[in-house]
């Protein structure tokens, strides 16, 4: 089973647990500790969040990175309309290419493993709560007819693919990816730089980040994982842990950047696909490992919607994966962690 870590609890402010928290994962002790000559820092802003890649090459590669960002937005991202997974939203189309159905499968693997707690096709109930492509301010609580009605839209495991073209559960389905694109980009990028004899290298896209080798003046890159401590007048961090990792991926997840405020309480934007409602889990962010960014991203989001058990035993069936998750208990939070959490890969 898991294990906790007692050491890490002693150190939190006790904490309410209708309080959000932060990020919890940060990278830029890593960026800039790669300054020395052919170490190449590119950054930049794309799906609504920033990059930051980090390779010791004597080649420059950024147009190549470019051009594996490129191929995620041109099929997954929801933000470009003419993009192959807003065609297929619209049903303007059914045609879809290999990173489309790459990123299904894997999709359908983690809802399988998940027991349906990670379903990208939650579009329409995000949607209804306020967390969609269309966000808003709204804080009333959908009633149940318009919530039964959207949960017959999902269902990712009732999609299917044949001959390139997709077959959605009903018109109304929808996919959202984006719980698992970022992840994807991180490792288009990471595939490339590999294809190219890059040893060392650092990518990173809205806090999901793959690495293999190791900085430059380090043995290994170093990411840190916060704590969430309570103030007076505003959130801090504090660190939690610092894992060390010469290879693989990790990747955060967590209520704390994107909620809303109801008359019947704080909502988190993670949406259970299996009862139509925002999450009500104890867990404050999970943080996974895996040798995929895509699969952490994904898994780190299931961890999110299902009860700390549950997710942690999840963890412990798929090979490769570890995960850490900082859980509300009373008036407190403590650490779970599976035993090979944070050991270098």
């Amino acid at each position: 089973m898991f294990s906790t870590f007692c050491k890490f609890e002693k150190k939190f402010t006790p904490m309410r647990r209708k309080i959000l928290i932060l990020p919890l994962i940060y990278t830029f002790i890593l960026i800039f500790a790669s300054c020395e000559q052919k170490y190449t820092t590119i950054s930049g802003i794309i799906w609504n969040t920033s990059y930051h890649i980090v390779y010791h090459s004597n080649q420059n590669l950024e147009d190549s990175i470019q051009r594996a960002l490129n191929r995620v937005n041109a099929e997954l991202s929801m933000f470009e309309s003419e993009s192959t997974v807003s065609l297929v939203n619209s049903g303007a189309s059914d045609s879809v290419g290999a990173d489309f159905i790459y990123v299904f499968n894997e999709s359908r693997r983690i809802s399988e493993a998940s027991g349906g707690s990670f379903d990208p096709t939650v579009g329409p109930l995000t949607e209804l709560w306020g967390f969609g492509r269309h966000k808003t301010d709204v804080v009333t609580t959908p009633d149940s007819a318009a919530i039964a009605e959207a949960l017959d839209a999902v269902g990712i495991n009732d999609c299917r693919i044949a001959d390139r073209r997709v077959i959605k559960k009903s018109p109304a389905t929808t996919f959202d990816f984006s719980a698992i694109a970022k992840g994807y980009g991180v490792d288009l990028v990471a595939e490339m730089l590999d294809r190219n004899g890059v040893n060392d290298y650092m990518v990173e896209i809205g806090g999901e980040v793959r690495v293999a080798g190791h900085p430059a003046k380090s043995p290994t890159w170093r990411i840190q994982i916060d704590a969430p401590v309570e103030s007076a007048d505003s959130v801090i961090h504090r660190r939690l842990d610092i894992i060390s990792l010469s290879g693989g991926a990790v990747a955060t997840s967590g209520n704390y950047r994107n909620y809303r405020d109801t008359p019947t309480g704080r909502i988190g934007h993670t949406v259970d696909p299996l009862t139509g409602r925002p999450a009500r889990r104890p867990t404050l962010s999970a943080t996974v490992t895996s040798p995929r960014c895509l699969t952490a991203d994904a898994l780190a989001t299931a961890c999110m919607a299902m009860e700390p058990a549950a997710a942690m035993d999840m963890i412990e069936r798929l090979d490769s994966c570890e995960a850490l998750l900082v859980v509300a208990s009373g008036d407190s939070i403590m650490v779970v962690a599976t035993p090979d959490f944070g050991k270098n890969e």
